[in-house]
């Protein structure tokens, strides 16, 4: 068996053990009609499922821009309600300095089905808002208990703190969501995606 190989056997192995995956006889993709295939998508995500999904996650990678146009970006953990996600920043870092220059910011979730391998993405675009640690809406949030990811470990007493709040986006893009494991693993070349909020 050739080496190469065997990584994507061992996926293909879990995929067909995994509860969600089901019968799948797309051919892959082959060199001779590989770049039209590619247009023709897989994926079918819902909205209701992909918002779901970032709901349950709490790690992202956040990409800001400075006034010179020089990106960062950075893993953070967040915390989601009603759809926003807030994040707990020091308000001189570079994402805070970024984000105080220009609002607008991409999102990037990992959304892992299988414990090996690549994970599926939910990516978007939005505008993002620096708040203080003593801003109302956030304190609200914070004694409902639904912010704790990012208020539980004294953030809230933070002097150089501030919090991040990240507007629900309208167009989620995905890789890797909409499709069962084994046609995601077969056909990665047509496992992209598009959802709208309704």
């Amino acid at each position: 068996m050739d080496p190469r190989r065997e990584p994507m056997d061992r996926l293909a192995r879990l995929a067909s053990n995994d509860a969600m995956t089901t019968t799948d006889h797309t051919p892959p993709l082959d060199g001779a009609t590989g770049s039209a295939l590619a247009d023709a998508s897989l994926a079918h995500p819902t909205w209701e499922d992909v918002v779901r999904r970032i709901a349950r996650r709490s790690y992202c990678v956040l990409g800001t821009s400075s006034p010179v146009h020089r990106p960062h970006s950075a893993g953070v953990l967040y915390a989601e309600a009603d759809g926003a996600l807030y994040i707990s920043i020091e308000r001189d870092s570079r994402k805070g300095r970024n984000i105080a220059a220009n609002a607008h910011v991409s999102v990037n979730v990992p959304i892992r089905r299988l414990p090996v391998g690549p994970p599926a993405t939910a990516m978007y675009a939005s505008t993002a808002e620096l708040l203080p640690i003593d801003d109302p809406h956030i304190l609200e949030l914070a004694r409902d208990g639904r912010i704790t990811a990012v208020t539980s470990h004294g953030e809230l007493e933070h002097p150089a703190g501030a919090f991040v709040r990240i507007a629900p986006p309208q167009v989620v893009h995905t890789y890797g969501l909409g499709l069962s494991l084994l046609t995601f693993i077969r056909n990665p070349l047509r496992a992209a995606g598009r959802v709208e909020r309704p």
